[in-house]
C-alpha cells in the first residue's frame, strides 16, 4: 500500500508526490465551479489497443489520456445530435459545431462543454442569434432575426434584452432606447410605420413617465404619461401654434385645463378626450417571441476521462484523502529515479509548476469542509388564534376595524398627496359598540375605540405597492385566523401572521409609532421614486383602544411578510454588518429552517448576476442613504435563502454536480432546474415575480473562516457553489438614535471596540452596514 511506501520515499520522491496532490486539488476545484452540462455517461467504449500495438502508438493514448491536448473530433451522438470541432477532456472546448436533430445548430467557442463566447445559434423556422454568449445563455452584445423579421441588435442579459438595444418590428414600428429584462424602461424613442414617434421615458413595455408624442401632422403633446396614456401635467400644442395646458387624466372629473389660441380665433371647438381616442390607435408591438432558448437546448453527454474517482477514505481530522494508488506513485517513483535528459526536463517542469502554485498560494493544502444538508425543515410557524386565546378579543377588533378602514368608500386614491395627509393629526377615531351602530356593524367581541392613522396615505401606499383592497380584507379579515409567534422580538413587540402569510401584523410601541409618522412623507416619497427600494413595505397604522378601566391601547402596524414565497426558505439570515452579540445563542441540533441566523454564523458569499447586482448596489446605496438622512439606525438586511439542489438523502448538491450514483432524476426530488429558469426568463410576464430582493436565482459560494475571531465577519471563498434562490429586504427601520441608544453606545464602548457595537450613530452605521453587505453580495463573474 502506498502508505506504507511513504516513510521509505526520498526527498525527491516526497517533493514529486507534494506537487501532484497540489496539481489534483487544484483540478478537482476546478471541475467543481465548471457546472459543466455533460453528464458522466459514456457516447461508445473506446476500442481496446492491440496488445502487438507499436509503442509509440501506446505512449501518444497515454499521453493523450494524461495531459488531454486540443485535438479535433467529430461524433454522432445516440440521439443523432452531431458534433464537430475542438475536443478537450471528453467535452467540446474551442471552436465546434453542435447540430440536434430538430434542426437546431450552434457554431461558435465553447469552454468545457457550455457554449461560451461569441457564436450563432441557428433555429429551423430561420430565426437566427450571433453574439455572445455565456454559460449557454444569449448574454452580451448580440443581434437577434426572427423568421417574419423581427430584429434586435443590442445588449442582452441571460437570454432576456437588457440594456441600450434597437428593434425594428416586422409591421414596420421600431424603438432605440433602454431594456430591462426584456422589455422597453428606461429612456427610449418609439417610431410608428405611420411616422408618429414617442420619445421619453417608459416602464415595463409601457410608455410611463414624461416624454413628448408627436404627430405626422405637427401637432404634439408634452407631458406625463401613465401606462400609454397621459396622466398628470401636459401641454397638446397645434402646428398653428395655439396649445392646451392643463391636468390630463381617463377621468373626466380629474381632467382639467386651459385653451391659448394661437391669435384671434373664436373657441375651441375640441374635446381632450378626443386625444385619448386617438392615441388608443397607437399600441406598442411586442414583437415575437423566440421560438426556443438556447440554454434550454439539451446537449448529449460524455464521459470525461478525469470524472472518474476512486471511493475517497476520511483521515483521522475529518479531511478527505486524495486517493494516491500505487500505479501513480510508480509513475513518480519513475520519474523521481530517472536520471534521464527527459527525466531531468520533467523534474525542471515540476519545479516550475510547484513555485507557479506556492506563488498562488495552493501550495497548502486545506482541509475540505464537511458536505452541507438541508436545515431541517421548521414547523408552521405561530400559534393559531382560536376562542380562548387571550388574545381572541384583540384579533376580532383588528379584524373590525381593518373591514371598516379598507371597505370605507373613498373617492379614487391619487399618488399625489398634499401635505396636509401627512400631518400626524390626521387620523379617524371610530367607536366599535357591541349591538353596532349606523357605520359599525355588531360584534361579539368586546366593545373598543379604533383610530386610523393617516388613512389617505397609507390607501395610497396600498394603491402604489398593487395590493387589491379585496385580497388585503380577505387575508386580514377572512374566516382563516390569525397566526401568533411563539415568542414577542427583542424589543418586546408581538408579530401575528395571516394565515396566507402575506401580511405580518406587529404591535408597535409609542415611540416607533412616533418614528414612522414622523418619517412617513419621507417613506412615501422614496418607495414612490424607487419601485425597487428594499425597504420593509408599511400598508397601515393603527391603534385599538380597549374599553375598561386600564384603557389600554394597542397600536399595531400592517407590513408585508418578506418570505410570503412559492420556494421553501431554508436558510434565514439577519445581517447588520456588527459583530458583538451577532450569533446564534441555539445549539446546532435545535437549529431548523425557521432560525434566524445572524452575522457570524454566514457561510456564504452570494454571487448576483452582474445586472442584478449593480442595480442591487445602487438600491442599497439609495435605501441606506434616506435611512442615513431620517436619523435612524439598527436596521437590518433579512436574507432568505432556498437551495435548489439535493439529494434524498438531504446532502446539497453544488453547481455541476451530477445527481449520485444510484438516484435518478426523478428521485432527486423537487428543484428548480435549469430549463425552469429558461421557462421563467423566456416571457417577461412570468418576471413579475422575480424583483429585486423577491425570487432572484443567484449563486452561494460556501466560506471558511481561519479562526473564530469575532472580527472576522466574512471567512475565505472555498470555490464550492450552490444555485439559491434568494429573498432579502431591509428590515427594522423604527428605531431613530434617540437618548436611549446614545447612553447604549457610550456604556458598550468601555466595555468592547466601538466599532463591533450595533448601537452607533447612524452615518457611521450606514457606512458599516454598506460596507459588510457589499462583500457578503458581488457581482457573479
Amino acid at each position: 500500500m502506498i502508505c506504507s511506501s511513504l516513510p521509505t520515499m526520498s526527498k525527491e520522491q516526497s517533493y514529486v508526490l507534494k506537487a501532484w496532490e497540489v496539481t489534483l486539488r487544484k483540478t478537482q476545484q476546478a471541475k467543481k465551479r465548471a457546472n459543466s452540462v455533460f453528464g458522466t455517461v459514456s457516447v461508445a467504449p473506446h476500442a481496446e489497443h492491440d496488445v502487438t500495438s507499436d509503442e509509440n502508438d501506446d505512449e501518444t493514448t497515454t499521453n493523450r489520456s494524461s495531459l488531454e491536448e486540443f485535438y479535433h473530433a467529430e461524433r454522432v451522438l445516440p440521439n443523432g445530435d452531431y458534433y464537430t470541432g475542438q475536443w478537450y477532456d471528453n467535452f467540446p472546448h474551442g471552436q465546434g459545431k453542435y447540430l440536434w436533430t430538430d434542426g437546431c445548430m450552434y457554431i461558435g467557442e465553447w469552454y468545457n462543454g457550455k457554449t461560451m463566447g461569441h457564436g450563432k445559434f441557428g433555429w429551423p423556422s430561420g430565426a437566427t442569434y450571433e453574439g455572445e454568449f455565456k454559460s449557454g445563455y444569449m448574454d452580451g452584445i448580440g443581434t437577434y432575426t426572427g423568421p417574419s423579421g423581427d430584429a434586435y441588435k443590442g445588449q442582452w442579459v441571460m437570454n432576456l434584452k437588457h440594456g441600450h438595444g434597437v428593434k425594428s418590428f416586422a409591421n414596420g414600428d421600431a424603438y432605440d432606447g433602454e431594456w430591462r429584462r426584456g422589455l422597453q424602461e428606461g429612456q427610449g424613442k418609439y417610431q410608428w410605420s405611420d411616422g408618429c414617434h414617442y420619445t421619453g421615458e417608459w416602464k415595463n413595455g409601457t410608455i410611463f413617465g414624461k416624454g413628448s408624442f408627436v404627430w405626422t401632422n405637427g401637432n404634439r403633446y408634452d407631458g406625463c404619461w401613465d401606462e400609454g396614456f397621459p396622466r398628470g401635467n401636459g401641454t397638446y400644442k397645434w402646428d398653428d401654434g395655439s396649445f392646451y395646458v392643463g391636468n390630463w387624466s381617463k377621468d373626466p372629473e380629474e381632467m382639467n385645463g386651459t385653451y391659448y389660441p394661437s391669435g384671434n380665433e373664436g373657441s375651441l371647438e375640441w374635446d381632450p378626450k378626443d386625444l385619448f381616442n386617438n392615441l388608443s390607435e397607437y399600441t406598442i408591438c411586442s414583437g415575437e417571441r423566440v421560438p426556443m432558448l438556447p440554454s434550454q437546448k439539451k446537449l448529449s453527454v460524455w464521459n470525461s476521462s478525469k470524472r472518474i474517482e476512486k471511493p475517497r477514505r476520511m483521515s483521522v481530522d475529518g479531511r478527505v484523502s486524495v486517493g494516491v494508488d500505487n500505479r501513480a506513485f510508480e509513475k513518480m517513483n519513475m520519474w523521481g529515479n530517472d536520471t534521464s535528459e527527459g527525466g531531468a526536463d520533467m523534474r525542471k517542469e515540476l519545479d516550475a509548476e510547484l513555485m507557479r502554485l506556492e506563488a498562488e498560494g495552493l501550495h497548502s493544502l486545506k482541509p475540505s469542509p464537511a458536505p452541507m444538508k438541508l436545515p431541517k425543515a421548521g414547523r408552521k410557524q405561530g400559534e393559531t388564534i382560536s376562542k380562548g386565546h387571550r388574545n381572541y378579543d384583540l384579533m376580532l377588533n383588528l379584524q373590525l376595524g381593518i373591514r371598516h378602514s379598507v371597505g370605507r368608500q373613498a373617492p379614487s386614491a391619487s399618488l399625489d398627496l398634499k401635505p396636509s395627509a401627512f400631518d400626524p393629526k390626521d387620523k379617524i377615531w371610530r367607536r366599535f359598540p357591541r349591538e353596532g351602530t349606523k357605520y359599525t356593524p355588531p360584534h361579539q367581541s368586546t366593545e373598543f375605540k379604533w383610530k386610523d392613522y393617516c388613512p389617505l396615505v397609507f390607501r395610497s401606499l396600498r394603491k402604489l405597492f398593487k395590493v387589491d383592497p379585496a385580497d388585503y380584507m380577505l387575508s386580514i379579515c377572512g374566516d382563516d385566523a390569525l397566526r401568533e409567534l411563539s415568542s414577542p422580538g427583542k424589543s418586546g413587540s408581538f408579530f401575528y401572521l395571516t394565515n396566507d402569510d402575506r401580511y405580518m401584523i406587529k404591535t408597535m410601541k409609542k415611540s416607533e409609532t412616533k418614528v414612522l409618522l414622523r418619517m412617513l412623507a419621507a417613506y412615501y416619497n422614496h418607495v414612490r421614486a424607487f419601485e425597487n427600494s428594499l425597504v420593509i413595505r408599511f400598508f397601515g397604522l393603527h391603534c385599538v383602544k380597549l374599553n375598561g378601566p386600564t384603557q389600554k391601547k394597542v397600536r399595531f402596524v400592517i407590513m408585508g411578510n418578506l418570505f410570503c414565497s412559492k420556494y421553501s426558505v431554508h436558510r434565514r439570515f439577519d445581517l447588520k454588518g456588527s459583530s458583538l452579540g451577532r450569533t446564534t445563542d441555539k445549539p446546532e441540533s435545535e437549529i431548523d429552517s425557521n432560525t434566524i441566523l445572524k452575522d457570524q454564523d454566514l457561510g456564504f458569499i452570494f454571487r448576483l448576476q452582474k445586472a442584478w447586482y449593480q442595480e442591487f448596489i445602487r438600491q442599497i446605496d439609495k435605501d441606506c442613504e434616506f435611512l442615513e438622512q431620517e436619523r435612524i439606525m439598527d436596521y437590518s438586511l433579512l436574507v432568505g435563502i432556498h437551495f435548489r439542489e439535493a439529494s434524498v438523502a438531504g446532502e446539497l448538491i453544488p453547481s455541476g454536480a451530477q445527481t449520485p450514483i444510484g438516484e435518478s432524476e426523478e428521485d432527486a426530488g423537487h428543484r428548480l432546474s435549469r430549463s425552469e429558469v429558461d421557462d421563467l426568463l423566456s416571457e417577461p410576464s412570468r418576471c413579475a415575480s422575480i424583483r429585486l430582493g423577491t425570487n432572484m436565482p443567484a449563486r452561494a459560494e460556501r466560506t471558511m473562516r481561519k479562526n473564530d475571531s469575532e472580527l472576522e465577519l466574512v471567512g475565505e471563498p472555498t470555490g464550492e457553489f450552490y444555485d439559491v434562490v434568494m429573498i432579502f429586504g431591509i428590515i427594522d427601520i423604527l428605531q431613530d438614535y434617540d437618548i436611549s441608544k446614545k447612553l447604549e453606545h457610550a456604556y458598550k464602548s468601555i466595555q468592547y471596540d466601538p466599532t463591533s457595537i450595533s448601537a452607533v450613530d447612524p452615518r457611521l452605521y450606514s457606512r458599516r452596514f454598506r460596507d459588510f453587505i457589499f462583500k457578503v453580495f458581488t457581482d457573479d463573474n
